[in-house]
């Protein structure tokens, strides 16, 4: 495996937090009120809308979900800088199951490693950058 060509700036964590925040509040409130009204129908509702999403806005060209877009931020391949495609965009998806795990800390791993990278990150090769060092030519 190649080492990762990418330098440049790096996405605050401070601003991937707020995204993920905006990102709960589009996606995951309204899956909440559902999960409440009928709750095995509610949480495969909620995992098929949160895989459709992020694999989505994620694997687009411009690799901002509408939090990211907000946030001046988006996802890139590491090895690249280019967008994801779907594919990685899904392994992406599947890394955020596996951050979640022992109360988060693949999302708070980002915090200290030296690419800011959580472990969806890492596990799908991929890093979190500013849109003004790495600019967006079209959002979906």
């Amino acid at each position: 495996m190649t080492e990762p060509t990418l330098s440049g700036p790096r996405a605050d964590t401070g601003k991937r937090f707020l995204a993920y925040l905006i990102d709960f509040a589009i996606l995951f409130v309204p899956v909440f009120i559902l999960i409440a009204a009928v709750p095995s129908l509610g949480r495969l509702v909620g995992f098929v809308a949160g895989l459709a999403y992020f694999v989505y806005f994620d694997g687009s060209p411009s690799g901002q979900t509408v939090g990211k877009r907000a946030m001046g931020i988006r996802v890139v391949d590491f090895q690249t800088g280019g967008p994801l495609d779907y594919g990685k965009a899904f392994i992406r998806f599947l890394g955020r199951i596996v951050a979640s795990f022992l109360c988060g800390l693949g999302y708070f791993w980002a915090i200290w490693d030296p690419q800011h990278q959580g472990w969806h990150d890492k596990i799908a090769g991929t890093v979190v950058v500013p849109v003004e060092s790495y600019p967006v030519s079209s959002w979906p």
